[in-house]
């Protein structure tokens, strides 16, 4: 790979992190203002609409297979639904610099289940990476309550991890289905079904969620 097309990938992922980071912060702040699940599902399918144009634009939207269909729904659960539920319940019961740091378990995690689950191949390295990253994390997120014990981990911290964890188990499920069905298109209808799903659970745990929403300042909007 050329030095100009290694730059240029670098500078996109800082670019994508740096966006990640900002969406921890601004999750925060929205969840803090607005009914928990309810302003989830609304983002999502916000996000799954911008995708969807983008793709339609591109010419890349198909309708998906059976089998696919499948796997959508699966990964769609474990990577829309559950990752963003737990995430946004977490972020509302612990710091946002907490959650970052928490998330950012997740190439370990995902190391881990794709060993599991992918019979992936694993080195010393690896090995040593998960154990410094998880020790790293834990030590820095203890500190952070006060304390270097388990009953300083706060129950927001545990949510967060619940939502990591889900996601890095939807790798597994998107690595099997990526061979066949695009992966733009495949967030597109994993968002779209998480949207949905998330919606009408707002409807049960938030009845009056969609009213509250008009709460709203201009600013937070």
């Amino acid at each position: 790979m050329a030095k100009e097309q290694k730059f240029q990938m670098y500078l996109l992922l800082v670019i994508v992190m740096a966006a990640w980071g900002f969406n921890v912060v601004g999750i925060k702040v929205i969840v803090s203002h607005f009914p928990i699940v309810t302003i989830t599902s609304l983002r999502i399918f916000t996000a799954a609409i911008s995708v969807f144009t983008i793709l339609a634009l591109l010419k890349k939207v198909r309708i998906p297979t059976r089998k696919e269909l499948r796997y959508i729904a699966a990964a769609g659960f474990f990577n829309v639904v559950c990752h963003h539920f737990f995430l946004s319940i977490g972020l509302a019961k612990t710091t946002a610099s907490n959650g970052g740091l928490i998330l950012g378990l997740g190439p370990l995690l995902s190391a881990i289940l794709a060993f599991i689950f992918l019979k992936s191949r694993v080195t010393l390295v690896k090995v040593m990476g998960i154990i410094l990253g998880f020790t790293g994390v834990a030590f820095i997120v203890l500190a952070g309550h006060g304390g270097l014990s388990l009953s300083s981990i706060s129950l927001g911290d545990l949510y967060i991890f619940l939502s990591i964890l889900t996601q890095a188990y939807s790798f597994v499920l998107i690595k099997k289905v990526s061979d066949t069905l695009d992966p733009r298109l495949l967030t597109g209808y994993m968002m779209l079904f998480g949207s949905i799903v998330l919606f009408f659970l707002s409807l049960v745990m938030e009845p009056g969620g969609l009213k509250e929403l008009s709460n709203g300042s201009f600013g937070i909007w």
